[in-house]
C-alpha cells in the first residue's frame, strides 16, 4: 500500500451523511513529530486543550479534564482502543458528553482515528470520528455539529502546535 499523499489541498473537510466528519490536513512537519502530538497524552492535551490524568496504551480509560477557559468544569474519558506508531491512534468517548448530571455510560461512543500518511511536504493528518448515528436522538444533532466544529478548531490546533518547533 502507499503511504504517500499527494499535496494537492492542503486542508479539507467533509461529512458524510449524519453518521461521520472527516477533517483532513497537510502539516508541514515530520510524520515523526505529529505522531508525537496526536500519540503523548501530555502533547495531546497541550493541543487539544486537555489535561490527561495517563499515558495512551491500548485498553486503557484516560480520563481528563477540558483546560479551555469558561470549560475547565467539563470532564472526558477515553477508551484507547488501537495505537500503531506512526500510522495510527484511536478511541472512543462519548460525544458532547458536557452535563456532569446525566450519566452517558449507557449510550454507544464513537469513534474517532488519526491517520498519518507522508507527503513530498510533510505529513497528511485524517481525523475521522464516527458513530453518531447511535447516539440517542434526543442529543445526536447537537453533538455531530458541536463535534464537527470542534475537529475545525482542533486541526488549527494541531498546526499550530507542531508548527511552533
Amino acid at each position: 500500500m502507499n503511504e504517500e499523499a499527494s499535496d494537492t489541498k492542503a486542508t479539507e473537510s467533509k461529512t458524510v451523511g449524519t453518521d461521520q466528519i472527516e477533517k483532513r490536513i497537510v502539516l508541514r512537519a515530520p510524520r515523526s513529530r505529529v505522531w508525537r502530538a496526536i500519540a503523548n497524552s501530555d502533547e495531546f492535551g497541550a493541543w487539544f486543550q486537555v489535561k490527561l490524568e495517563g499515558p495512551f496504551v491500548s485498553g486503557a480509560t484516560v480520563p481528563g479534564r477540558i483546560t479551555t477557559p469558561g470549560c475547565e468544569h467539563m470532564t472526558l474519558e477515553m477508551f484507547i482502543e488501537r495505537i500503531e506508531p506512526e500510522q495510527l491512534f484511536s478511541y472512543r468517548w462519548h460525544p458532547y458528553g458536557i452535563d456532569p448530571n446525566v450519566d452517558y455510560s449507557g449510550e454507544s461512543t464513537t469513534l474517532v482515528e488519526f491517520r498519518l500518511a507522508g507527503t513530498d511536504t510533510g505529513t497528511l493528518l485524517t481525523i475521522v470520528e464516527s458513530g453518531f448515528d447511535q447516539v440517542p436522538v434526543s442529543r445526536r444533532a447537537e453533538a455531530f455539529r458541536m463535534h464537527n466544529q470542534g475537529w475545525t478548531q482542533q486541526i488549527l490546533n494541531i498546526e499550530g502546535y507542531v508548527s511552533s518547533e
